[in-house]
């Protein structure tokens, strides 16, 4: 142990030599021009940057524009300044950390008092603390005297902690049983004490979180996973149907060049230049609609994520429960217990009169007309209620007039009144079994035994109440004497209570085929009792203690993780274990908090959500997802807007790819079948970004389903091409690649009485309008699994107007002049009845594949079909789990 004296000049150069300075290192700073070439790596932008070099080649050798190369550059370019703009979270939270760190403190160097900067602590150095001081670092204490530090940051207690110098702790003790250790960033609430510094920086308990969120890295969110797998898809499927088309048109005897631009065409079609910018906008669509339900997103892709989650981490205090201590149950010696909600007889009101004179606790009113109360946890409960109840102290009968304060030696505090009629009322609350109670109590302290107990077990914090009238008062020297021989008058329990919603939101979340776990570091009794009482903990489900986890093995905890709904006085690595144990059983997991100790895991899960109102500025910064109005049930809402953003991005992929799939197929048939060049460079530019890129932006606009919240959370190895999705899409572009083909042989080849003979350019023309216009219909169909006829168009008129509008630009192109510009030619009534009849052909395709789709029968075989792929993905995750 260091001296009194503290530590010299010299010893401090020393240490400071060896240890740094008492700040949080920040991270490695990534440039610019960094963050950019890591966008560029994203597949989804390759396969943009692919387009905008073939655009722009097509456009040179065509002279055909650059319209479309422009506005493919625009996406990208939008694309990454959208994802630049979401990074750097680790600096912001450790910012906010240091924030925590008091700029200045009173140490003892040389045997003199001085005030510091805390950056120049070194260990060793001896600390003078007073209430209202924050911890400049980890520290022992030396001496204290009725010392109490709030650690409900770092340790998720509400209670500040009680800290005594006379404890020696030996072997592994969790962080909030440590009394007789203080840790940076944490405030003195009470009390007096010295301290020696055992660590300081990147060592202390704030540093290590500090490490956790500059080292750990966001694992890809399952939106970002699907999309490079899509990429991946598209890619192969533009450069296999390229060179396939070249191969046919060379063998042909197609010239060399046009093929080349005809291959070079194709790849431009096979990708869907909107789907990016079409995702971005249903993203941030999901944010502002995500922003009226009190929830604010700090990342896009948290949007979908959210809709994924199947398993929430929550943190106890402050997100379960209101954080602040509230008396549940009551006790009078003699009769029996009652609770706080019943109607208060003569005698309640009297002994809860009593419990609030011998608290310290204040009540103030603010500006705003509100309660504004002050004092420990435990007083403050105490007075909230004397005020719920209306009852006011009689402050002329009894006259406050001495203290006798709370110690760790005592466990009991006592409040002496004058009373107005003479003598001396004593007050004194603490622990049963600590106080001095009369030989005559012996029968009471039996029967508040029983009640203690069956109070303990429910989880509640036990308060006994004593008194006693006395004529005069012993010398302030031996004030304590006063409190010998006194009276129980009864008992109350006291807890931190659940929010009023959070048990409903639990409900709901668990219909969803969502999971909720709690995490805390308060203690296992509290925290089962808490999560019982929430729908948490149920039957079969087990409670894991910080200590038993340590124990085991990263394998062993992947194996159980599943049989344990509650775990208690965790530390923030234990924590970030359990997040990644779930996320090894293959689920999406979000993990809820507010304080410094949740933000690593925060960080660490795929979507991490702070609390606003009650949260860290460390834990908002390591978040995805802000809650503005701290409460659970947000997160239930936020999950169905998350599922409807992931309906919708579907709805997206499904409209695109049918589009685009259908121009392949259409285009290389043509080429095998010897009908040359379908679609020309430049009609397919039209169709790509005005058939398919204005309708498919409104896809975004499409509002929640509540029916999405009855179907179980998409698994993170889920392909977007589940539930018959692919089928649907093969069955579509078939039919819509078989209407164009119709169309164009009926103008290329047919001859119609009374109309324009059949040519090469008339067929295209019917080719072009067949295409996009079944394009644009077919919006409608994506919008729902149910009839086109059965779903209301009224809840997205935007998309209805934007399709209405598109129509009519195709059949002007086709009508006026300016078509000869785009190779298109005029044609007459019969073939636009056939091109209107023939754009239809998909839609009614559709039709009666829904109705076919319902007959029981095919229902059955569709249901058994799903099941036996889920027991195949089921195999093929359980076998990836087993590897982990």
């Amino acid at each position: 142990m260091e001296s009194d004296r503290g530590l010299s000049e010299e010893q401090v150069l020393k240490r400071r030599e060896i240890e740094g300075k008492n700040v949080l290192q920040p991270p490695k700073k990534t440039g610019l021009l960094q963050k950019i070439l890591h966008q560029l790596k994203d597949v989804a932008i390759i396969v943009l940057l692919i387009a905008v070099v073939l655009s722009f080649l097509l456009a040179i050798l065509h002279s055909s524009g650059f319209i479309e190369p422009i506005v493919i550059l625009a996406v990208v370019i939008l694309n990454i300044i959208l994802a630049i703009t979401q990074e750097g979270k680790a600096e912001k939270a450790l910012d906010a950390l240091e924030k925590l760190s008091a700029p200045y403190c009173v140490v003892i160097r040389e045997g003199v008092r001085k005030s510091i900067d805390t950056a120049e602590l070194v260990p060793g150095d001896i600390l003078i603390l007073e209430t209202g001081n924050i911890v400049p670092a980890d520290a022992r204490l030396l001496e204290s005297t009725g010392f109490f530090s709030d650690e409900a940051a770092l340790t998720g207690e509400s209670e500040p902690a009680e800290k005594d110098a006379t404890i020696t702790l030996s072997g592994k003790v969790p962080l909030g049983d440590q009394h007789n250790m203080l840790f940076t960033g944490c405030v003195v609430t009470a009390g007096r004490g010295t301290a020696v510094v055992t660590t300081t920086g990147m060592k202390t308990q704030m540093g290590q979180i500090a490490g956790f969120l500059s080292g750990s890295k966001k694992m890809k969110t399952p939106l970002q996973i699907r999309l490079d797998q899509l990429g991946k898809t598209i890619v192969w499927i533009a450069i296999i149907s390229a060179f396939f088309l070249f191969a046919v048109g060379l063998r042909s005897g197609t010239d060399f060049g046009t093929m080349v631009l005809i291959a070079i065409a194709l790849a431009v079609a096979a990708v869907p230049e909107m789907l990016a910018l079409i995702v971005t906008l249903t993203l941030t669509n999901g944010v502002q609609n995500m922003v009226k339900k009190h929830a604010l997103i700090r990342k896009l892709p948290a949007v979908e994520t959210l809709g994924n989650t199947s398993v929430i981490c929550s943190d106890k205090t402050g997100t379960l429960t209101q954080n602040r201590m509230a008396v549940k149950q009551l006790w009078i010696h003699g009769k029996e217990p009652f609770a706080d909600d019943s109607e208060f007889a003569e005698d309640q009101s009297d002994f809860l009169k009593y419990l609030a004179m011998g608290s310290n606790a204040t009540c103030e009113t603010n500006e705003e007309g509100n309660r504004v109360y002050l004092g420990n946890a435990t007083d403050v409960g105490i007075l909230r209620l004397l005020n719920e109840k209306g009852y006011i102290i009689d402050e002329e009968t009894y006259h406050r007039v001495a203290e006798i304060p709370f110690s760790s030696e005592r466990k009991r505090m006592s409040i002496i009144f004058k009373v107005k009629n003479g003598g001396y009322l004593v007050l004194t609350k603490g622990a049963l079994d600590h106080l001095p109670l009369s030989s005559d109590s012996a029968s009471d302290l039996e029967a508040a035994q029983h009640v203690h107990d069956k109070f303990a077990e429910n989880a509640l914090r036990v308060i006994a109440l004593a008194y006693k009238h006395v004529d005069n008062l012993p010398d302030n020297g031996h004030l304590e004497e006063v409190e010998r021989n006194s009276k129980l008058v009864g008992l109350i329990g006291l807890i931190d209570p659940p929010r009023p919603e959070a048990a409903t939101a639990i409900a709901k979340a668990k219909a969803a085929g969502i999971r909720t776990v709690m995490i805390t570091g308060d203690h296992a009794t509290t925290a089962g009792a808490i999560a019982k009482n929430l729908g948490i903990l149920q039957e079969g489900q087990n409670v894991m203690t910080g200590a038993k986890l340590a124990e085991m093995t990263d394998v062993e905890l992947n194996d159980t993780v599943r049989n344990f709904s509650v775990y208690a006085r965790v530390t923030p690595e234990d924590k970030i274990r359990i997040v990644k144990a779930w996320q090894a059983n293959g689920e999406v997991v979000a993990m809820t908090g507010d304080g410094v100790n949740d933000a690593p895991a925060l960080k660490a899960a795929d979507i991490g959500i702070a609390m606003g109102k009650t949260g860290t500025e460390v834990a908002k910064s390591a978040s995805d997802m802000i809650l503005t109005d701290d409460n659970f049930a947000t997160i239930v809402e936020a999950v169905g807007e998350g599922r409807n953003v992931y309906a919708n991005i579907k709805k997206t992929i499904n409209f695109l790819l049918v589009c685009n799939l259908s121009e392949i197929i259409i285009m290389v048939f043509a080429q095998m079948a010897g009908w040359g060049i379908l679609l020309t460079p430049v009609m397919l530019l039209l169709i790509n970004l005005v058939g398919d890129g204005i309708p498919g932006i409104n896809l975004s606009r499409e509002e929640f389903d509540p029916k999405l919240m009855d179907n179980k959370p998409i698994k993170r190895n889920e392909s977007f091409f589940s539930d018959d999705l692919l089928h649907l899409i093969l069955r579509q572009t078939i039919a819509c690649s078989v209407a164009v083909l119709i169309g164009y042989y009926i103008g290329a080849f047919v001859t119609l009485p009374g109309m324009t003979a059949p040519s090469a350019t008339l067929g295209q023309t019917m080719a072009f309008l067949i295409t996009g216009l079944t394009s644009i219909v077919h919006v409608f169909n994506v919008r729902s699994s149910r009839s086109v006829f059965k779903t209301p168009i009224k809840n997205n008129m935007p998309l209805v107007g934007s399709a209405v509008a598109m129509i009519i630009t195709f059949a002007l192109l086709v009508a006026l002049p300016i078509g000869h510009i785009f190779g298109l030619t005029a044609i007459g009534g019969v073939h636009w009845l056939i091109v209107l009849a023939l754009t239809m052909l998909p839609t009614a395709i559709r039709e009666i594949g829904i109705y076919f789709d319902n007959i029981p029968l095919v229902r059955e075989q569709r249901r058994l079909r799903k099941e036996k792929t889920a027991k195949i993905l089921g195999k093929k995750r359980t076998g990836k789990t087993n590897k982990v």
